[in-house]
């Protein structure tokens, strides 16, 4: 697997530009100064247009004092907008309640994620990571025009300017400046080549708790997100998808749906049947009324459990190997004790808030398009190839999106192709609005891929860990996608065994194997923490079952195991500190069991450790209490923010922990909404106390980390109050009956 460095996130899943000839590469200076304006980068004396001064391509100041940043990221609810706000506003020195937000348009030379390379879209936890350096530039640059414009009409030395929340003065003078007064002036000074950046210690919104700056939009109504798009004569499609994948459209009859009052047009994609409508709720009476005749000929028609009878039989012989040190097999051989555990997981959906859906227009010369963008390159270039333009003719506005978890980062552009071919089918004589129910996100989705795992772990006479095997099957999410030439190497999908294969543990004889079923044609697709969704449970449980087999500690044998890894250990230590490790629990009432366990994972260069306290009644039911979690993601931007994530992400992971579970029965979907896909509700969600390290290192991601730790420290405490380790997720708390 590849360096856990820099080069983990640049090799991340979400380059969908190479399949159109793109290539990796772009750095940090060049991505700057392709975003000013060619007239400002090009000298002295140039002045932008009207009052406004763009000295680079993240950030406008209004001669209205607004500093406008522009966001290359999706926000979709993690705070992206205002993370990247604050490290530009801090470097420039803004005053926050004039700092506005705007998403960028699709524009790779200018708005590249730098870990990618030329492509822009947001995910992998990879926004601040690779805005950090590039958004603190643009904004140091624009505060030195700032600068340089206020020294020469002051006619007084630069050095002797302060510039503080907005306002540039000469205290010697007493002269002042708010930055619309010199908005203009700026705007002819010339572009310096290099600027200075602040010392940490004189950061004044970096670090510190600032106001979202997506907040009043949302309370207010003003936030903008697809389904607020209406354009003159748009029409709203709604689509009949083959009730299993692989199937296609044998035949329809859409005379009863054209019946329904509103419904304009019915037309045959790639995708299924189209009803369209004035308005959605018209559509999708169509839609009902509609009779598709499916062929099923080449369809999939395997249950969950048939599948998963397959993959053991597939984990009980070697995989392509993924990682090995030592001497697994004689270790596993020699062995005064040898434990094995066998872990399930299931698909699972991603059950954003908002549904997939997506506005397209075509002229016939150029695209539009309207949604919730999160991979604006390998969108740009899908539709291109579609409808037969050059990918500059493909225009995409950036809205507001109700989460995503990785779906929107779909790598076949399929929601957004979807709609477009709906807009080809009618000869785009219309703008359309595609929206997917939530039985079509649940059933004609993507989904995390179900996977099983086989860990056997060895012990010496002296209780040592001597040996680990791991053997993990499940579909490869690479296979096929433009990333399957970077991410897939000698048969190993490295999203598949992340977390796995960089398992951090001191073991002298380790060996990782991977085995990726081909013949399984439901969609997969990365889910909020990718590989390191069922990697962390199986390893983080199996080492608890490992250090009771041992008769250690499990925060003793950690630490033990983790001598080499300072960060590992730093959140770990912090993590059982705070949560009171080693001192007993406060007794349950009647028939209650309670437990505390832990668990430490990094992933996407954060490290995140949790101790989880359950109580476990009589029934087998039971109640988290309590999660205590120690993150190290470097420069907390906005440590409200990573409180934020923390807080979400470990509701997020519980949901799928209690009941997160997509089955198949005949190759049909069984889940339709939430009545058969529950997420948790206010009432069960615990108290989370989060603790962030301080760090000078550079910021790495948050969205994900918190998720992978919660199942396994959960699972753990699970085992410490009942002594049952559940091996299978959802966790079936029946199996807890007293």
């Amino acid at each position: 697997m590849p360096d856990t460095t820099i080069h983990n996130l640049s090799r991340r899943r979400f380059v969908q530009g190479t399949a159109a000839g793109l290539t990796l590469g772009f750095s940090l200076p060049g991505a700057l100064a392709a975003g000013a304006p060619k007239a400002i980068a090009a000298s002295a004396g140039a002045a932008s247009a009207g009052a406004n001064f763009e000295p680079n391509a993240f950030v406008r100041i209004g001669s209205d004092d607004t500093v406008t940043v522009i966001s290359k990221h999706l926000e979709m609810g993690q705070g992206t907008y205002t993370g990247l706000a604050t490290i530009l506003a801090d470097e420039l020195d803004a005053d926050w309640a004039t700092v506005r937000v705007e998403g960028a348009p699709a524009d790779a030379k200018r708005y590249n994620n730098l870990l990618w390379g030329p492509a822009q879209g947001t995910g992998g936890s990879t926004a601040m990571a690779n805005s950090w350096e590039q958004m603190r530039k643009a904004g140091a640059t624009a505060r030195a025009m700032l600068v340089a414009a206020a020294a020469r009409q002051w006619q007084v030395p630069a050095e002797q300017i302060q510039v503080r929340q907005g306002v540039v003065s000469h205290p010697a003078s007493g002269r002042k400046a708010r930055f619309g007064q010199l908005a203009q002036a700026a705007a002819a000074e010339a572009v310096p080549g290099n600027v200075r950046l602040k010392d940490p210690k004189d950061f004044t919104l970096i670090g510190k708790v600032a106001p979202r700056k997506d907040t009043a939009e949302k309370v207010n109504g003003k936030a903008r997100f697809t389904q607020d798009v209406h354009l003159p004569g748009m029409l709203v499609a709604v689509v009949a998808h083959p009730p299993r994948f692989g199937a296609t459209v044998k035949s329809f009859d859409a005379g009863r749906a054209k019946a329904v009052k509103g419904v304009v047009d019915v037309v045959q994609i790639p995708q299924g049947v189209a009803v369209l409508a004035r308005d959605t709720w018209s559509a999708k009476k169509g839609r009902d009324a509609l009779s598709v005749t499916w062929d099923e000929s080449a369809a999939f028609k395997l249950g969950s459990e048939e599948i998963l009878a397959r993959y053991r039989e597939l984990a009980k012989k070697p995989g392509a190997v993924a990682r090995s040190e030592g001497q697994v097999e004689p270790a596993l051989a020699q062995a005064a004790k040898v434990l094995t555990a066998e872990f399930d997981f299931p698909y699972l959906a991603h059950a954003a808030m908002e549904p997939m859906n997506c506005v397209v227009q075509f002229d016939g010369q150029q695209c539009e398009v309207w949604n919730g963008e999160q991979m604006h390159t390998g969108d740009q270039y899908a539709l291109a190839a579609l409808f037969g333009i050059a990918p500059e003719k493909v225009i995409i506005h950036m809205l507001y999106a109700g989460g995503s978890f990785g779906r929107r980062a779909s790598k076949s552009a399929d929601y957004v192709l979807e709609a477009a071919q709906i807009v080809k089918a009618t000869g785009g004589r219309a703008p359309v609005k595609m929206v997917w129910l939530r039985e079509d996100d649940m059933r004609a989705a993507y989904y995390r891929p179900l996977n099983h795992h086989r860990l056997e772990a060895a012990l010496d006479a002296q209780g040592r860990l001597v040996a680990w095997r791991h053997r993990l099957v499940g579909q490869s999410i690479m296979k096929g996608s433009a990333m399957e030439p970077m991410m897939v190497k000698n048969g190993i999908d490295a999203t598949s065994v992340e977390g796995a294969s960089s398992l951090p543990y001191a073991i002298p004889n380790l060996q990782v194997e991977l085995h990726t079923p081909e013949d399984i044609p439901v969609p997969v697709l990365w889910w909020r923490s990718v590989g390191s969704t069922h990697t962390a449970y199986s390893t983080e449980v199996f080492l608890d079952q490992v250090a009771k087999a041992a008769g250690k500690d499990p925060v003793a044998l950690r630490l033990e195991l983790l001598a080499a890894h300072p960060r590992h250990a730093g959140v770990l230590k912090l993590a059982a500190e705070k949560a009171g490790w080693g001192q007993p629990l406060a007794p349950g009432k009647a028939g209650e069991r309670r437990g505390r366990g832990v668990a430490v994972h990094e992933s996407f260069r954060s490290y995140v450790a949790q101790v989880v306290e359950v109580t476990v009644a009589k029934d087998g039911s039971l109640k988290v209490d309590r999660v205590v979690c120690a993150v190290d993601c470097g420069v907390a931007i906005n440590p409200d923010n990573v409180r934020s994530q923390v807080e979400g992400g470990i509701g997020f992971a519980l949901s799928a922990a209690l009941y997160g579970e997509i089955t198949l029965k005949e190759g049909r979907v069984e889940q339709g909404n939430f009545d058969q896909y529950p997420i948790l509700r206010i009432n069960e969600m615990p108290k989370v106390e989060t603790h962030i390290v301080p760090s000078a290192a550079a910021p790495t991601g948050m969205g994900e980390p918190p998720v992978p730790p919660l199942a396994p420290a959960l699972a753990n405490a699970i085992a410490a109050a009942t002594g049952k380790w559940l091996t299978r997720l959802p966790l079936r708390t029946g199996e807890l009956a007293a």
